[in-house]
């Protein structure tokens, strides 16, 4: 980090130290647990909110879609996902005061590197992941890693990803007092998987506890939502929630908005909305998708303006190598052109396996070989994507914005919808 970065991250200290104490420390009183890793976090974070709140446990949650104080949900529209301790701080403050015991917070490496969740006290950390991400800001990887540990310094519970390239890093890092949990879909830990299943786009497996074995049956798919339920129910388990709470949730919990959510409004063909924007993100969407598909695979999605430039093209790459049809399109594009960086993403692109088409060509003629597209304005992606690309058994997946309601052009923050663009597209198409 520069001197201008690290001047920055001193006067974030003292403002969040300025709220704790204006606060009255609230979270001293309250059991934390914080969530980070590059993928999952969110979907995570709900997953434990709602495992506490079934087994009758008073709990609030702070996460990039909204906050829960109990039932009542605050609309935070965050653009970022840990906010500002001007604004955790008193919401903290009100969950003490709500009678409130557990808060699930999600933590992003910013959130840590800049002191935003100073006084957060947190009792549990959970790690899902570290993939690619954010190196605009943290530079290397070796950083990236180092802003997640901060975490789980001071914990005195540690669920850490077994099957992740980082684990042994993060290992180290808690204090020989704490208590380590582990899990993994590929090996024996604490909490680990066999015999995972998919059939009529649910999931069914098995949770090995000990000499224990759960069978787990879920909405949700991918292996990489097995990997999050794993996080989710360790964690939970050591606040003493059982096994018949933590089932019953498993069975009903229709995810978060935005990630891997199903828009149906009588096509044939299926539409998807999720926030993958990171290259672990969107392969993982893809490949589950790939495996489900009856007939072809569309994605439309961007790269973030004034962010990760070493991202764009590895997700161009995936794209292209495992959807069937790609439209390259904007994502939060800030001051930077938008047909630039899909220059960029389009870098990545093997053209040996690709071929690019315009929005008037025919497109039967390039049958049997994956094919993308610019079409720099999103909501004119989605609409010729829906409208004139989706045919039956087909499916369509937008990828990169999920939940959010606002798009970044310039200095503003535009209102946007994927859900309502989708929306418009479906009726229009009848």
């Amino acid at each position: 980090m520069n001197l201008v970065g690290k001047y920055k991250n001193i006067l974030h200290f003292i403002s969040s130290m300025i709220e704790v104490i204006r606060n009255g420390y609230p979270a001293r009183k309250l059991i934390v647990i914080g969530v980070t890793g590059t993928d999952g976090k969110t979907t995570v974070c709900h997953l434990i909110y709602e495992m506490l709140k079934k087994s009758g446990k008073k709990v609030a949650l702070v996460s990039s879609v909204a906050a829960y104080i109990g039932e009542k949900r605050i609309d935070t529209g965050f653009h970022v996902t840990t906010p500002d301790a001007k604004f955790l701080q008193p919401l903290i403050k009100k969950i003490k005061k709500s009678g409130i015991k557990f808060l699930v917070l999600e933590t992003t490496s910013h959130g840590l590197d800049q002191h935003r969740v100073l006084g957060c006290n947190f009792w549990a950390g959970v790690l899902t992941n570290i993939t690619h991400e954010h190196l605009d800001y943290h530079k290397i990887l070796e950083n990236y890693k180092k802003a997640k540990g901060k975490l789980f310094k001071k914990v005195k519970i540690a669920v850490l990803n077994k099957d992740d390239e980082s684990y042994s890093y993060f290992r180290s890092l808690p204090k020989s007092s704490a208590k380590i949990i582990t899990y993994s879909v590929n090996q024996r830990a604490s909490l680990w998987t066999k015999g995972i299943k998919l059939k009529n786009n649910k999931m069914q497996f098995s949770i090995m506890e000990g000499k224990r074995i759960y069978v787990i049956k879920t909405k949700l798919i991918g292996e990489y939502n097995v990997s999050n339920i794993l996080a989710a129910t360790a964690v939970v388990r050591e606040c003493k929630v059982n096994w018949d709470d933590i089932l019953d949730v498993l069975v009903k919990f229709k995810g978060v908005s935005g990630r891997m959510e199903t828009i149906d409004m009588g096509q044939q063909f299926s539409v998807i909305v999720d926030f993958a924007h990171t290259p672990s993100a969107l392969e993982k969407v893809l490949t589950t998708l790939s495996k489900l598909k009856k007939g072809r695979l569309i994605v439309i999605f961007g790269c973030a303006g004034e962010r990760d430039i070493l991202k764009r093209p590895m997700m161009g790459e995936i794209s292209t190598r495992l959807a069937d049809i790609s439209v390259f399109t904007a994502e939060d594009p800030r001051h930077e052109d938008v047909d630039k960086i899909i220059d960029t993403m389009v870098e990545g692109v093997n053209h040996k396996f690709a071929i690019e088409v315009n929005v008037t060509d025919k497109l039967d003629f390039v049958e049997g070989k994956h094919i993308f597209i610019r079409i720099p304005d999103r909501s004119k992606a989605i609409n010729f994507a829906i409208r004139k690309l989706a045919r039956k058994g087909d499916t369509v997946v937008i990828c990169g914005k999920g939940h959010e309601k606002t798009m970044a052009f310039g200095d503003k923050e535009i209102p946007w919808s994927d859900h309502r663009t989708i929306k418009v597209a479906l009726v229009g198409r009848f």
